[in-house]
């Protein structure tokens, strides 16, 4: 059974960063996909970045530059390291894994950015 927790969300000041850590405690399988989404309040989900098991990483244009997404030598870790971070970042960051897309999810982790 596919558990993903995260962590390391919080509040920063605009600028500042933040690492987010994913790890899946329960699945043996290991996944081909693994990526993060974001939802603010009142904004529809956005995909922030997907990486594949060849580590080909995609992301949205607006943290193209600023995040970086990476695999973790343990099974189903994932890792979003957020940089010159904005206030428009502000949201729950959700990880999931999949085979051809996100189809598990943890429950989030909370970034709030200050201006």
């Amino acid at each position: 059974q596919v558990q993903l927790v995260e962590s390391g969300g919080g509040l920063v000041q605009a600028g500042g960063s933040l690492r987010l850590s994913c790890v899946d405690s329960g699945s043996i399988f290991i996944f081909s996909l693994m990526g993060w989404y974001r939802q603010a309040p009142g904004r529809q989900r956005e995909l922030v970045a997907i990486t594949t098991a060849g580590n080909i990483t995609n992301y949205a244009d607006s943290v193209k530059g600023r995040f970086t997404a990476s695999r973790g030598n343990f099974k189903n870790t994932v890792y979003l390291q957020m940089n010159n971070l904005k206030p428009e970042d502000t949201a729950v960051y959700y990880c999931g894994v999949g085979q051809t897309n996100l189809i598990y999810w943890g429950r989030g982790t909370q970034v709030t950015v200050s201006s």
